[in-house]
């Protein structure tokens, strides 16, 4: 993901979630400087509300193409679950000029990393 673009992943929901800190890990492989927003998402219908959204920015390491480390804790406010909700991992890429300069570690421990995601509080 590059400079504009964004990618999310939805998840749907099977109860509610309480208020409290939500563990994120999303280990990247970096192509080229970048500065990626992140933001945790409670869709309903064609509503969303933000639950969480920080950012960080990441530089590749020369010569390497292993996956990046990252891992962090947002605190967020509970969801209150209606059949149909989903939690959405929403990232974007901003300041790069790479299409491709974060790209979240599919590949787990074949890139030395982890393959993402996020528990719930």
């Amino acid at each position: 993901m590059g400079p504009g673009g964004s990618q999310e992943a939805p998840f749907d929901l099977r109860a509610s979630v309480p208020a409290g800190t939500y563990h994120v890990e999303c280990d990247a492989v970096i192509t080229a400087s970048v500065d990626v927003t992140f933001t945790l998402i409670w869709r309903r219908g064609a509503t969303d509300m933000t639950l969480a959204q920080w950012m960080r920015h990441w530089d590749p390491v020369p010569g390497n193409f292993d996956a990046q480390p990252y891992e962090v804790d947002m605190a967020a406010p509970a969801i209150d679950f209606q059949p149909g909700d989903k939690l959405v991992f929403r990232y974007a890429g901003a300041n790069t000029t790479r299409a491709e300069a974060f790209i979240p570690n599919g590949d787990g421990p074949n890139s030395k990393g982890r393959i993402p995601n996020i528990t719930l509080p």
